[in-house]
């Protein structure tokens, strides 16, 4: 489908690039690449989380300034010419090494049949040579995760367009093996909850009747419908596309990383990294007009 995504020199354009497959590798690459160890090196084993949840968190936007070193090799939009890799436009879910306006793909990726998923894009943008044994590809991958799922998105962005594959059950970080004791519960203080709400109070009003400031008042959120009502405050599409009701387990995964459950959110705030402290505040927000019967707090799952 494709040999190439992204020219990594500016000034040697022809000699550095990360996602193609070039025909003429030069005799010596022009500099190395923080945080990328060079081809032959042993990496340590870390654990990574599947693409399907990375994708979930992921912000095209920070893909799109990765892809910006593309350009020198690849053009993305539609109906553009090839360069020195293939135009990328509908890239994601097409066949690989075929197509692309006639590109000469090599040998070593027309042997790889199929199509670029999510899941071999990943793969391919960790370690191309690794992917593809034999490629002349020059470029040793992307260590980041994070930064292979951000481009990915923004590839899909680019008329692919295919739906996100659902977020995978994954243990915490953590997490005790299958069949160890139970963590001890962890049960919400509100007063403590009430201590770590103050610095909430700059953007939100909790009584009764107040008015909305720049986010929503918040007096019986705990059980209410997700982005509804509250006085008709203006909430993001990001929010509005999450249905039913801010229970107790919607509300720890919006506290663990708002811009996690909702990406788009007009909220700012980063969020709650302390378990109990989520517990705490969702059980002041509760005895705010609340209607949830409170039990341990939840593990936070992956946002969908």
């Amino acid at each position: 489908m494709f040999g190439g995504i992204v020219a990594l020199g500016l000034s040697t354009l022809s000699a550095h690039y990360f996602l193609a497959d070039k025909h003429e590798r030069p005799e010596k690459m022009g500099y190395a690449i923080a945080g990328v160890e060079p081809e032959g090196g042993a990496a340590a084993a870390a654990v990574v989380e599947p693409i399907a949840n990375r994708l979930a968190k992921a912000d095209a936007a920070k893909g799109e300034a990765i892809f910006a070193k593309c350009k020198a090799c690849h053009t993305i939009d539609q109906g553009a010419a090839n360069g020195i890799g293939p135009n990328l436009w509908g890239v994601v879910g097409d066949a690989r090494a075929e197509g692309r306006g006639g590109y000469a793909f090599s040998d070593s990726l027309k042997s790889k049949t199929g199509k670029w998923d999510f899941a071999s894009l990943d793969e391919w943008l960790t370690n191309p040579k690794k992917f593809a044994d034999g490629t002349k590809m020059s470029f040793a991958g992307l260590s980041d995760p994070m930064d292979r799922a951000n481009v990915i998105l923004y590839l899909n962005s680019k008329g692919s367009n295919l739906p996100l594959p659902a977020p995978e059950a994954v243990p915490a970080a953590g997490a005790a093996p299958a069949g160890a004791a139970a963590p001890v519960a962890m049960v919400g203080d509100a007063a403590k909850g009430e201590k770590v709400f103050a610095k909430c109070m700059a953007c939100h009003t909790i009584e009764q009747g107040g008015a909305n400031g720049i986010g929503p008042n918040l007096y019986g959120v705990a059980g209410d419908a997700i982005a509804e009502g509250r006085g008709g405050y203006a909430f993001s599409d990001a929010l509005k596309a999450h249905k039913g009701v801010w229970d107790q387990a919607t509300l720890d995964q919006w506290l663990s990383g708002p811009a996690k459950f909702a990406q788009g959110t007009k909220m700012t705030f980063a969020g709650l990294t302390s378990a109990q402290d989520r517990a705490d505040v969702i059980a002041y927000l509760n005895s705010k007009g609340g209607k949830l019967t409170l039990g341990a707090a939840p593990a936070a799952a992956p946002a969908k």
